[in-house]
């Protein structure tokens, strides 16, 4: 394996993955794990990293740029919010060391927006903004499709406004802990952007605005009364909930047209582009893993830490 110049991490509350980057920023070695915050013990987080490390033969004095809950207030250390509006590079030079290790490990900042009606955080998808070079000019409205969903406003490489939805969480729990569950079955099924199901509660909540409250229940009642089968209520849920949250940043960034730019990979991918195109809206996909991969490595050279390293171990 070449000489690696950067490893790059994104540590999330459930999940790790680990890169090591040569001098360009492609990925040499990957490692993936569900060791997130809440799976790592207090002052666990430098012998999980160099497990990684040592595992993907990097050199004993690589160092390290990490993105997401690492630098959460229970992470390995607090990575204070960057305020918007904000460059994304100034948000980048918010990096700050780790404490315990032996080499170079720092840590990006989430950002924060301090507002009396909107108020909102983020970590780790300000690392994804970084990694998509098209946000240097213009205007640009970026959809992250997940647990916690975010859409972003960004002018100029720099980010003016976001919002979160829990699209992703609410699903989670409708369909296991609320009265859907008896709908939707013990493990729904992954749903199709095709699906005639998916569209037609996905065009209901776009074209009532993104109420979703009153429709809930009727994913129970049309189960009861009209034979809709349990892949068929994930997909209304799926639906409904993905249509309402497009419906509702529809709304909040109105301002912002053009294509959104949409950061997501595989079949989530495929169904907001769907729900996107039905709400009207030109669309330019994104890999997750890629722009990480790129904002990582963008942060590194922000914060001078791409040069001499360590020879091979």
């Amino acid at each position: 394996m070449p000489n690696p110049a950067i490893a790059a991490a994104d540590w999330g509350t459930s999940h790790l993955r680990v890169w090591l980057l040569d001098a360009d920023g492609n990925a040499l070695a990957e490692r993936r794990s569900a060791e997130g915050l809440l799976s790592v013990k207090p002052g666990g987080f430098s012998d999980v990293l160099e497990s990684h490390l040592d595992a993907m033969g990097a050199p004993a004095t690589l160092p390290v740029i990490i993105c997401g809950m690492a630098g959460s207030r229970q992470g390995w250390i607090e990575a204070p919010y960057v305020f918007v509006p904000a460059s994304i590079g100034d948000i980048l030079a918010g990096a700050v060391a780790a404490p315990g290790t032996r080499r170079d490990v720092r840590i990006i900042p989430g950002i924060a927006q301090r507002d009396q009606t909107a108020p909102d955080v983020m970590r780790g998808e300000e690392t994804q903004l970084a990694g998509i070079a098209e946000l240097s000019s213009g205007s640009h409205l970026v959809c992250m499709p997940g647990t916690h969903s975010k859409w972003v406003e960004t002018n100029n490489g720099a980010v003016s406004g976001f919002g979160s939805w829990l699209t992703g969480e609410l699903f989670s729990l409708l369909s296991r802990q609320s009265i859907l569950r008896h709908s939707l079955g013990e493990s729904p099924v992954s749903v199709s952007p095709d699906n005639a199901t998916f569209r037609h509660w996905c065009a209901n909540a776009l074209s009532e605005g993104g109420d979703i409250g009153a429709h809930l229940f009727r994913i129970r009642a049309s189960s009861l009364l009209l034979d809709l089968s349990p892949p068929d209520a994930a997909a209304a849920l799926s639906g409904l909930l993905i249509g309402a949250e497009i419906a509702s940043a529809a709304r909040r960034f109105a301002e912002t047209s053009g294509p959104v730019t949409l950061v997501a990979s595989s079949s989530l991918a495929k169904l907001y582009e769907s729900a996107l195109h039905m709400a009207g809206r030109e669309v330019r996909v994104v890999d997750g893993d890629a722009v990480v991969r790129a904002g990582l490595f963008a942060a590194a050279r922000h914060n001078g830490m791409i040069g001499s390293i360590g020879t091979q171990a």
